[in-house]
């Protein structure tokens, strides 16, 4: 259908999640990819439908963008609940929290889709997304809690107790025929070690991000303050 409206760049958003656990690496976009979830395994799929994709004269015109974890006033899923479960003084941090992650703050991202849309040679490739770095979790977690002006979690709980724990929950709600209150994969991916390169992007089209994680999360709680989110 994009070939025969003659479409000059097909953009799709993936996402880093299909490379898998980082395993204490730095992964660029020629890794090895271990999608898990339906999600990660269809979005890999649907990158190669738009990799494949070329106008009438052979040439590519499909662009991914494999985006670290977005993150500004309209986030949802497991960063939210940790800036909530901060803001109300109410999160215990799990292990040591040197798991590491990466971030990209949602203006860069449409700051990124356009340059991804409009260079010349962007058609066929693929490109890690984030703020230029990855950070530990403890790192974000100092960050939310700078922008939200509350104290650091004083104590933290070892892995392993907190995994049998999430299991015996999980078998009990089970035989209830309810959903547990936290599960063995959130626990997972809590502790989930995963950290790109993004620099092809950067020296490829030219992405440059305006926001770190200190000043990301600054704005994302002031907005949400501002929309009474917060």
């Amino acid at each position: 259908m994009a070939v025969r409206q003659k479409v000059k760049r097909l953009l799709f958003f993936s996402t880093i999640a299909v490379y898998g656990n980082s395993g204490g690496q730095v992964l660029k976009e020629g890794a090895p990819t271990k999608p898990i979830t339906f999600n990660e395994k269809t979005k890999l799929e649907a990158e190669q439908i738009v990799l494949n994709a070329k106008d009438s004269l052979g040439q590519p015109i499909g662009t991914v963008l494999r985006f670290a974890s977005v993150y500004g006033s309209r986030i949802k899923g497991n960063y939210r609940q940790l800036l909530e479960s901060l803001a109300k003084g109410r999160f215990i941090p799990i292990g040591h929290g040197q798991n590491r992650r990466a971030l990209v703050y949602d203006k860069d991202v449409a700051r990124a889709a356009v340059l991804a849309l409009e260079h010349p040679n962007a058609g066929g490739k693929i490109f890690n997304v984030s703020d230029g770095g990855f950070h530990t979790l403890n790192d974000i977690i100092r960050a939310m809690c700078e922008a939200l002006g509350r104290p650091l979690p004083r104590i933290s709980l070892p892995v392993a107790p907190v995994r049998y724990l999430a299991s015996a929950l999980e078998i009990a709600a089970k035989l209830m025929g309810r959903q547990p209150p936290i599960g063995r994969a959130i626990i997972e991916k809590y502790i989930e070690d995963i950290a790109v390169d993004s620099q092809l992007v950067q020296r490829g089209l030219g992405f440059q991000p305006h926001f770190d994680l200190r000043s990301g999360w600054r704005e994302t709680v002031q907005e949400m303050r501002e929309t009474g989110e917060l």
